[in-house]
């Protein structure tokens, strides 16, 4: 099975959650007519900007409420389009920093909710937003998908549980503001395109970021999406800075051939109840 991703770096207007879908909508409606796309990835809180911080609440939605904002204004679509993206999301309390996969005009596939909330440097999520508990993967239309929000990347034990349990696609929607200037881009960026090769090359997946863009509260978030292939060979890259929609070919019989060319995930599912009984030590 194959068919074409869309990664798209969006700049949204902070707490202005009607103007923001709309230009999303538009963004999907670009990707399916004209590139052929299936699935659209979007950003981390991309509905509404992500440091609106203590008024995360008021920009809080439920994943059927995101579903209909996007189902309304992507009616006349001729072709299904699955979407993934990054919003506050409503709950008891405070809300979850969430990112729903959606299937346009259908149904809410599932929604993952972000599991470590940075409180540190230029981050003070936990005071905000509530912790999520339950991993990130959801049976498609177009396979098996895992879905990481951001932080959840640095840590590879995540990504390592998605593949276990059978994800073909890692899917990350990111906030990141730019920092670190030595080299030709920012160290975050180079950071992040290593781990989701690292995702790849050592689980066989396709991984695919989206990244936020514009300047809230004095930062840049800085774009810089990549998608890599089950081989860890990059098949698209965001522009710095800007808004910038990536398309790449998903071909899920790459998955089978890179992981007999290099069985990691076996070994690691053979040795995985060794590994957790070192953990309790």
């Amino acid at each position: 099975m194959s068919f074409k991703v869309a990664s798209v770096q969006f700049r949204p207007d902070m707490g202005r959650i009607a103007d923001n879908v709309e230009r999303m909508a538009a963004i999907v409606a670009q990707a399916v007519q004209e590139e052929g796309a299936e699935l659209v990835c979007f950003p981390e809180t991309a509905i509404s900007g992500y440091y609106v911080e203590g008024a995360a609440s008021e920009n809080a939605l439920a994943a059927d409420e995101v579903l209909s904002l996007f189902s309304e204004r992507l009616s006349g679509l001729k072709r299904p389009v699955d979407v993934l993206v990054g919003f506050y999301e409503k709950s008891v309390g405070q809300p979850h920093n969430s990112a729903a996969y959606l299937e346009i005009g259908s149904r809410v596939v599932g929604v993952y909710r972000k599991f470590f909330l940075p409180t540190y440097t230029v981050f003070d999520e936990e005071r905000f937003v509530t912790r999520g508990t339950e991993l990130g993967l959801f049976d498609t239309r177009l396979g098996k998908v895992g879905v990481l929000i951001c932080e959840d990347v640095w840590h590879s034990v995540l990504s390592s549980v998605l593949a276990l349990k059978g994800a073909e696609i890692i899917c990350a929607p990111i906030a990141s503001p730019a920092r670190g200037f030595q080299g030709s881009e920012p160290s975050n960026v180079e950071r992040y395109e290593r781990m989701a090769r690292a995702i790849s090359e050592e689980h066989g997946v396709f991984t695919i970021t989206s990244m936020l863009t514009g300047f809230e509260g004095g930062k840049g978030l800085v774009g810089g999406s990549v998608i890599f292939d089950p081989f860890g060979e990059r098949l698209a890259k965001g522009d710095i800075l800007d808004d910038h929609m990536v398309v790449a070919e998903i071909d899920l019989s790459k998955i089978a051939q890179a992981r007999s060319k290099a069985p990691l995930l076996d070994d690691l599912r053979e040795s995985w109840e060794t590994i957790m009984n070192l953990s309790k030590d």
